[in-house]
């Protein structure tokens, strides 16, 4: 056992200097093709942008490391963030007052933790697949979303939460504070609590997890209203950052997520997978859309090399850790 855990961690810190030394690659080259990539200007723009795909990921993140999935991550955030924007308009739209904000935000961590709630004990006690249950719950969530806004979006707040999406506190941006805090806890939660151990665990095995002792179906349960939870964070700071929101938003953000979670080292079969890692690989991806815009990449051909991109790192990780395990 001692010896399966420094094995793990020795490709954990692998995993980090790979991706650190991939980083600087990437930083190197766009740097190389467009004059504008090394400013402040754009690392600003990095900062706030990543937090929104940040948030997601950690949502996707403990569902994976459980063996899962969660597909309804980003309709689940629209919809916490829709809740949000019904509250603050019944209480006066842009004269709406800080209790009403505290209300929505309330209100959409409710929805988002009911959301993860009802999957999880589907998924826990029923014995349906995650991929089939999270899908369920996107449908739902995305047809509830559109026919009750009619397709259309819901747009003017109170200026005091724009901060929230564009502030900074000491030149750090406030939407990437949040996604710190939110990334510290998931690392407390999974390497220094028993619910963490837990989730490891039913990644490994289910069936030898469930004859340990662990409450295999609380666990469960717990990551997904996790997960929503999570979900609800980011559907927060995207309304903060857009001052508006609708069902449909950021549908591309699913497949980033799972990809982040996939070059951070996150095994796709679950029970493996750690959150500095997977941190770094967000930073990797947001660099990449950043110097792909910069150097004028038609978006369509953006969402190309993401797809080439997850096949890439699928062949490279399976060729490192072959060679790795011969070691």
């Amino acid at each position: 056992m001692i010896e399966a855990y420094r094995r793990m961690r020795d490709l954990v810190g692998a995993e980090v200097l790979g991706l650190l030394a991939f980083l600087v690659i990437v930083v190197i080259a766009f740097s190389l093709a467009t004059p504008r990539f090394l400013t402040g200007e754009n690392f600003g723009s990095i900062a706030f942008q990543l937090p929104e795909l940040g948030l997601l990921t950690l949502a996707m993140l403990v569902p994976i490391l459980s063996g899962g999935l969660n597909l309804a991550i980003t309709y689940t955030a629209n919809f916490c963030g829709l809740t949000l924007a019904w509250i603050l308009q019944v209480h006066g739209g842009v004269d709406a007052g800080f209790g009403a904000f505290l209300l929505g935000c309330a209100a959409a961590l409710a929805v988002g933790a009911t959301a993860g709630l009802i999957m999880g004990l589907v998924i826990a006690y029923v014995g349906a697949h995650p991929i089939l249950v999270s899908l369920a719950m996107m449908i739902f969530i995305r047809g509830l979303g559109e026919f009750l806004t009619r397709g259309g979006d819901i747009s003017g707040f109170p200026d005091f939460i724009r901060p929230i999406g564009h502030g900074s506190v000491l030149g750090f941006p406030i939407p990437l504070l949040i996604f710190l805090v939110a990334a510290a806890i998931w690392y407390i939660m999974l390497q220094r609590t028993r619910h963490g151990f837990s989730t490891y665990m039913l990644g490994s095995n289910l069936e030898a997890t469930r004859y340990s002792g662990i409450p295999t179906r609380r666990t469960i349960t717990l990551i997904y209203t996790l997960s929503g939870l999570m979900c609800a964070v980011a559907g927060i700071v995207m309304v903060a950052r857009f001052n508006s929101v609708r069902v449909g938003h950021g549908d591309a953000y699913l497949l980033i997520t799972v990809l982040a979670c996939f070059l951070g080292g996150v095994d796709p079969f679950g029970g493996f997978g750690r959150v500095l890692p997977v941190a770094i690989a967000l930073l990797i991806l947001q660099v990449l859309s950043s110097g792909l815009n910069l150097i004028g990449a038609n978006q369509h051909l953006s969402t190309a090399v993401w797809g080439l991109f997850l096949i890439a790192v699928m062949v490279i990780r399976f060729g490192w850790q072959r060679l790795a395990l011969r070691r």
